[in-house]
């Protein structure tokens, strides 16, 4: 087997296999070639090459979304770096594992005005669970041609260095950084920064590796609940009449089913439930802002909790959350093993502990309570929303909310859907969601732009056939995820192409005038046609209610390409028909 001659790149090469991390996601570079060379002559890993390193760092997002395991991005040095920071920072927030390994110039040629050099250590610190700057392998032979040409000074430093510092102090401290970056990115769930200096020569190999490094592994245990807490929360649940629990961002079988079924045999609590929580139960309340947009003062005082308890991510309505901060609940607890996001500006209890964990403890404990009439009302409420809604779809003209209401009832059974961003997610949480479909949709920090590349990573990742439903500015903001040869002939995207931002056109602002369309709306005439001819991709187009029903029915079945249909909804009706939508399910 070929091996890179630099054993600093074997180290973390061998470190990787030695801690089960397979998926390598590299972008071409000179400074990084000890590592490519590394990971792509080992049958152990599964590499890619992706050229754009922020599609690249989307793209091994989106795997490690799927396999729950890290994956590895590896670039060279300057300023390709710089361009993961928008998937770390996506990492960071949805507690998704990733390991960056950058490439890095030796620290004498750093700040000297030397090509391709930025200052890499610590570069994501705000975002970052662990930063790992290594030490650069001493050398036994003779100073290469760079250091010959270094200040007396520097070339004094060096041997210093060289002198007072073995090589093997080196390795040990390497190997312990890197041990410590690869235990926390798995068992705290984010990202990793590892900065890795590589000196010249940088292609050379040998046959056999010259280093053996040792994975450290820790011993993970879930810590326990605090029992006095415990019965602290028991006791203020059973004295309540209204408890609501809202649910975020989960990935699918994240709670037990018989936990959700005992839920709703209180009838002082309701469940809320965002579409990315991927929790169904019939006596769930699925679509919050369905619920909450029309009410009044006097229905929100009766909808107000006693008790909130909140799980999973963040959470996506805007209407949900300015309810709460209004109508604060008296107690806010989360349960989470990791963090507590202060969302309400009320949480008092933040519960380190899973979700299955806590309810095993906790709800054969309480007591249901039967004088209330919480869930019911709220039931009652449910059923009048969603006849209204039924009737509102069916008399409306074609639109993005017609689009997403015929698009999303075509969905194939026991499928993967990722949304894009912006007006996208927010459509799709006015609808009732199959609850066969596995969704996703990248909340940590609600950006549009890698949403694509996210898609295409869990398509690769996961065997079910996966589909991306986005709008246009998100899918040609992301267009050189296409850029891709691992794209699965399965993999679908509906793109509901609106010639614009036309989630700008709902929020306030003064629309139709030259400043908004070009500033806010930034509307356009662009089409997915030629993007699809270039990366090989079979292209439909639907106009209307038919041709989008026709379109449907065979854009799933098997083909020998990836398929894209492209839906066009009228640019200024659409905020009109969505804003129509609430007053008529009041």
């Amino acid at each position: 087997m070929i091996h890179p001659k630099i054993p600093l790149a074997q180290t973390v090469v061998q470190l990787c296999k030695l801690k089960h991390i397979k998926h390598i996601v590299i972008s071409p570079g000179s400074r990084n070639a000890p590592l490519t060379i590394g990971f792509t002559n080992d049958a152990f890993f599964e590499c890619y090459s992706i050229v754009d390193e922020r599609c690249a760092a989307f793209f091994a997002l989106g795997i490690a979304q799927q396999t729950h395991e890290p994956a590895v991005l590896i670039c060279t040095s300057g300023s390709a770096l710089l361009n993961y920071y928008p998937a770390i920072a996506e990492a960071f927030y949805s507690d998704i594992p990733l390991v960056v390994l950058s490439a890095d110039r030796p620290k004498h040629l750093v700040g000297i005005g030397d090509g391709q050099t930025i200052n890499q250590k610590n570069v994501f610190e705000n975002h970052i669970l662990y930063s790992a700057n290594l030490k650069l392998d001493l050398k036994d032979e003779r100073e290469t041609p760079e250091q010959e040409e270094l200040p007396i000074f520097k070339s004094i430093e060096n041997k210093l260095e060289r002198f007072l510092g073995l090589q093997q102090d080196i390795q040990s401290y390497n190997e312990e950084e890197l041990n410590k970056a690869f235990n926390l990115t798995r068992f705290k769930k984010g990202p990793v920064h590892i900065n890795i200096p590589l000196d010249e020569p940088l292609y050379e190999t040998v046959d056999a590796i010259t280093v053996t490094p040792k994975a450290n592994d820790i011993d993970l245990k879930h810590p326990k609940i605090d029992q006095d807490e415990l019965k602290n929360c028991i006791d203020k649940w059973n004295a309540s009449t209204k408890k609501m629990i809202l649910v975020g961002v989960l990935p699918p079988n994240q709670i037990e089913q018989q936990w959700l079924d005992e839920l709703v045999n209180d009838n002082s609590v309701i469940v809320c439930t965002e579409t990315t929580s991927n929790l169904h139960q019939a006596k769930f309340f699925p679509s919050i802002d369905k619920m909450i947009a029309p009410l009044e003062d006097v229905d929100f005082i009766a909808l107000q909790p006693d008790i909130l308890m909140t799980l999973g991510g963040l959470i996506v309505s805007k209407k949900i959350k300015a309810f709460l901060r209004q109508y604060k609940p008296k107690h806010h607890w989360h349960i989470d093993e990791k963090k507590a996001n202060d969302t309400f500006f009320c949480l008092d209890k933040h519960i380190v502990a899973t979700p299955n964990n806590f309810f095993s403890e906790f709800l054969p404990k309480i007591a249901h309570v039967t004088k209330s009439d919480y869930l019911d009302t709220w039931s009652l409420v449910k059923q009048q929303r969603q006849k209204k809604h039924l009737e509102y779809v069916k008399q409306i003209p074609f639109s993005d909310f017609k689009a997403f209401s015929v698009a999303l009832k075509s969905l194939p059974n026991e499928t993967i859907l990722q949304l894009g961003n912006s007006s996208t997610i927010r459509y799709v949480q006015l609808f009732n969601i199959n609850s066969s479909l596995d969704v996703y949709c990248n909340r940590g920090t609600s950006g549009i732009d890698g949403s694509t590349s996210t898609a295409i990573g869990c398509a690769v990742a996961h065997r079910k056939q996966t589909t991306f439903v986005t709008g246009d500015l998100s899918f040609f903001y992301d267009s050189n995820a296409l850029w891709n040869n691992y794209i699965p002939k399965n993999f679908r995207i509906i793109l509901i192409n609106n010639q614009g931002g036309g989630i700008f056109r709902i929020l306030p602002g003064h629309k139709n005038t030259d400043n908004f369309d070009y500033f806010f709306e930034t509307k356009h005439h662009l089409t997915a046609k030629q993007l699809c001819e270039m990366y090989q991709f079979e292209y439909v187009t639907a106009y209307d209610e038919d041709q989008l029903k026709m379109a449907l029915k065979s854009f799933y079945n098997s083909s020998a390409q990836p398929r894209l249909l492209e839906v066009f909804t009228p640019r200024t009706e659409n905020d009109e028909i969505l804003l129509n939508y609430f007053k008529y399910i009041k």
